[in-house]
């Protein structure tokens, strides 16, 4: 990906403050976008948003695939699968109208005009990733950002596959100090969610600016990552290829800053109370995720691997998602994306797996059914450089 020059202040970006904000069209591939305040734009998403496309999954930015209860954004649909009768729905996210399947584009070559991942999904899991991602890798990070060698003015963030910018929400409020964002995706319109929707201010008070720049993130390069203070991404991981791992790795690596990549699939999920086709389900959907050279529950093994072996210090810490009857919307609809990706790669399964979605949809309303979907946290910090801590 060419991406132009980022700088740490001086940005074509106004302070996210509280105030009236909008955001122009996007421009072109690498180009960047400022937000700008000029009237009042909500993050409110009209009914007939979701575009057909791909099946697909992970938040922003994740390649096409059915969903993983990690990925942070995906959708899918079918005829009439909206009751807990329904028939096992193929995808990820939110069920839409018919036909419809939403996801983001990763790789170059896929048609000109972009599938989408569905805004209501990454609105509807957006507090299960808050509260499964790991606050024990805070500290570390906090340290090591306010050791930066030769750091000065805000810190420039960049959020790769961002979505609709649920990272930046929940880690700007948890870091002090002004912090400039840049949000990569290749949606042009989650983007614009991504930037109305951002966090306006730091743990300290000091203020928040964010930029877009749209963008494929498997061809991220040290170039597009100049000045950056610290990488993340959402539930990205598992949804790339090793070779893919490795470039976005190298690309850290040259720009010699932190990583910070969360919510990757562990390849576990526990639910109570237990059946018989678990198991079964479970091993088919990691079958799916690892379909196409695609990486899935090994991603975060390949990506320590990677950055160990360019000198980086790795910490891996659990995020699991843990969904009670408060969480039965979200629980609804991984079931259905679970289920119908192991169905996807077995389709021996599909008579038993229509049962076992009816029964577990039964019990989810009920508020009787919990859900432990693993998920795994990894911050990689470079060896530090010029008297770094």
């Amino acid at each position: 990906m060419t991406a132009p020059e980022t700088t740490t202040n001086g940005m074509a970006s106004i302070p996210a403050q509280t105030g009236p904000r909008t955001v122009a069209p996007m421009r072109g591939e690498g180009e960047r976008e400022p937000v700008r305040e000029n009237g009042r734009e909500e993050a409110g998403v009209p009914g007939d948003v979701m575009s057909p496309g791909a099946s697909g999954a992970g938040e922003g930015g994740g390649a096409a695939r059915a969903a993983d209860g990690a990925g942070d954004s995906g959708g899918a649909a079918d005829d009439g699968q909206r009751g807990a009768d329904a028939s096992v729905v193929a995808g990820a996210g939110p069920v839409g109208r018919s036909g419809e399947r939403a996801t983001v584009r990763l790789r170059h070559g896929e048609p000109e005009e972009p599938p989408r991942y569905a805004p209501e999904w990454l609105r509807l899991r957006e507090g299960a990733d808050a509260a499964a991602r790991a606050q024990d890798l805070l500290d570390p990070l906090r340290i090591r950002l306010a050791n930066l060698p030769g750091h000065t003015g805000a810190l420039a963030v960049h959020d790769l596959g961002c979505g609709t910018g649920s990272m930046s929400r929940w880690l700007a409020p948890r870091l002090d100090g002004p912090q400039h964002w840049v949000l990569h995706d290749r949606d042009p319109y989650l983007l614009h969610f991504a930037a109305v929707g951002s966090p306006r201010s730091a743990a300290d008070g000091n203020n928040v600016t964010v930029e877009t720049r749209r963008g494929d993130v498997a061809r991220l390069t040290p170039e597009g990552l100049a000045g950056a203070s610290l990488v993340t991404a959402s539930a990205l991981l598992d949804v790339l290829t090793r070779e893919e791992v490795v470039t976005l790795v190298d690309a850290c690596s040259g720009a010699g800053c932190p990583a910070l990549l969360t919510l990757s699939v562990a390849g576990r999920v526990e639910l109570a109370p237990a059946d018989p086709l678990d198991a079964e389900i479970a091993e088919a959907f990691n079958a799916h995720q690892r379909r196409g050279g695609l990486l899935g529950p090994d991603a975060v093994t390949v990506a320590c691997e990677a950055f160990a072996a360019r000198g980086a210090a790795v910490r891996v810490h659990p995020s699991p998602w843990r969904l009670g009857p408060e969480e039965s919307a979200l629980t609804e609809q991984w079931l259905r994306g679970w289920v119908g990706a192991a169905v996807e790669q077995r389709p021996e399964l599909r008579d038993r797996a229509e049962r076992y979605l009816r029964d577990r949809l039964a019990a989810c309303a009920a508020g009787e059914l919990r859900v432990v979907v693993h998920h795994s946290d990894l911050l990689a910090l470079p060896r530090p450089t010029g008297g770094a801590s």
